[in-house]
């Protein structure tokens, strides 16, 4: 069974720094029938205005990932981390008991565009961590990469939950396969291009679940870049 979510039905938000879509139900936007799927809680596309970004705030209990499509992204946190996330980079941060942090738009002329995305986690209370990787888009082309696993491998960040997010960038005819394991489910969101999910077109900002599936397959359309959450 696939279900379609259309990126015009998403919730939004533009606050004139900010300009935010939401596939789930997120700060004001509240839908009861997108409230996330399975662990997967948040995917927002924030395009953030030069020089403007999120100011300290507080998460607890929460794994964090954040995936920049263009531009730069300057990251501070009550860790002691501080780092610039740039396209091909993959952040992770396990908020855990709790931890601040700010995000600001690296450039004071370019905008950032990025998908920020929250799993929950298995257990509470764990302690807060960070971390940061990149995977060259070579790595990515006509392939499903791991990016981040609770049982990571080839470089992926390490979540504190049961599932998988695979990145993928699919040229015009590319094919990507993924099995589901019996009682898995998976997302599929599209961050560019326009792509056929077992046959169901979908664009960029639209997002589909996937349930009582044996596999996945994904055929590029366009110049295409998906991540694929593999869900418990």
């Amino acid at each position: 069974m696939i279900q379609i979510r259309q990126r015009s039905e998403r919730g939004h938000a533009n606050h004139g720094w900010l300009d935010t879509y939401h596939s789930f139900s997120f700060d004001s936007y509240y839908d009861s029938k997108f409230m996330g799927f399975r662990h997967l809680r948040v995917i927002n596309e924030d395009r953030v205005a030069p020089g403007m970004g999120f100011p300290t705030h507080p998460h607890r209990d929460m794994e964090i990932i954040t995936y920049i499509l263009e531009g730069a992204l300057q990251h501070k946190d009550s860790m002691g981390t501080g780092s610039v996330i740039r396209p091909g980079d993959v952040q992770r941060m396990s908020a855990g008991t709790g931890v601040t942090h700010s995000e600001f738009n690296a450039s004071k002329t370019e905008p950032v565009h990025l998908l920020q995305i929250w799993i929950l986690p298995d257990r509470k209370g764990i302690q807060p961590s960070y971390e940061q990787t990149n995977f060259a888009r070579s790595t990515l082309q006509g392939r499903l990469k791991l990016v981040a696993s609770g049982d990571p491998s080839e470089g992926a960040v390490r979540i504190h939950q049961n599932a998988q997010v695979y990145a993928g960038v699919l040229g015009p005819g590319e094919v990507v396969k993924h099995e589901l394991a019996p009682a898995r489910h998976a997302w599929l969101q599209v961050a560019r291009g326009k792509v056929q999910l077992n046959g169901h077109e979908l664009v960029a900002g639209d997002g589909a679940s996937i349930s009582e599936e044996l596999s996945v397959e994904i055929k590029g359309v366009e110049d295409d870049e998906i991540l694929l959450f593999d869900l418990a």
